[in-house]
């Protein structure tokens, strides 16, 4: 059962709530939960993130073929496909910072040519949807970069989609997926690069 305890301290939440003046548009929080541990926890952090900003709202979504715990990062009237599985603390709080800043507006500090390029990627599917699938876990210091670089894409280009997965949470799909090592990177299924990476190499 829940502790009760705040997932955020007193002095992240200020740091967070000055931040969160930075967003220029509404984000929704959109969360699949069950009855567990890991749902409940989930719940409580995207509930102290709503307290922190007027822009922030959540939303629970009963979504069968999402996995659960995990909750998507959205902007009502825009295309942006951004998602979580799992709780982003540790290392990766940054990158849910980065991705609530991002999805709400926030200007990336890329530089404009590198910004085209992205807007101006697609797949090879009929659709032109590339499906970025990123196996982090909290204690791993090179994940971050990848799941920000990859979060910023789906920001920027409707046809791209990322998911970060917490391995710890998912295990069955680490072992049926035969992740050996994170970050692992999926593309649409397939095993896409294993390793450090930034935008630049993507």
């Amino acid at each position: 059962k829940s502790s009760g305890a705040a997932m955020l301290d007193s002095d992240l939440k200020i740091q967070l709530q000055a931040y969160l003046q930075k967003l220029t548009r509404p984000v929704e929080l959109v969360a699949t939960l069950d009855d567990s541990d890991k749902s409940r926890e989930l719940r409580e952090l995207l509930v102290e993130l709503t307290h922190l900003s007027d822009r922030v709202s959540l939303r629970e979504a009963s979504d069968a073929g999402e996995r659960t715990p995990s909750f998507a990062i959205a902007s009502p009237g825009h295309d942006i496909s951004l998602r979580f599985a799992g709780i982003p603390m540790g290392h990766e709080f940054t990158s849910l910072v980065l991705a609530l800043l991002q999805v709400g507006g926030h200007p990336s500090k890329l530089a404009p040519d590198t910004i085209e390029r992205i807007r101006a990627l697609e797949g090879r599917a009929p659709d032109g949807v590339l499906l970025f699938e990123t196996f982090f876990s909290l204690s791993c210091q090179n994940c971050p970069d990848v799941v920000q670089a990859l979060n910023l894409m789906a920001v920027l280009n409707p046809k791209i989609k990322h998911v970060a997965i917490d391995g710890a949470l998912f295990q069955n799909e680490v072992d049926a997926r035969q992740v050996i090592g994170v970050p692992t990177i999926f593309l649409n299924g397939e095993v896409f690069a294993a390793g450090r990476m930034g935008v630049e190499e993507i």
